[in-house]
């Protein structure tokens, strides 16, 4: 099975940002809200396409759509 391509942190902070979240506290992790649920993303480069995958499961949403 071939290697899935990691994303950006920022790129995720900025997919998450246009679904309703916003910041709330950074450090080596940023967490965010939409004030009913929050996530926890690493700040690595790359953040591991399974690692997101598993952050942005309940979404149920189409994320990394950037244009």
């Amino acid at each position: 099975m071939p290697k899935l391509a990691g994303i950006n942190h920022q790129r995720a902070v900025k997919a998450f940002k246009k679904t309703g979240f916003w910041v709330v506290r950074q450090g080596k992790h940023i967490a965010m809200t939409n004030g009913d649920r929050i996530i926890t993303i690493p700040r690595a480069n790359p953040i591991d396409a399974y690692t997101m995958a598993g952050i942005a499961t309940f979404r149920r949403a189409k994320l990394f759509v950037i244009r």
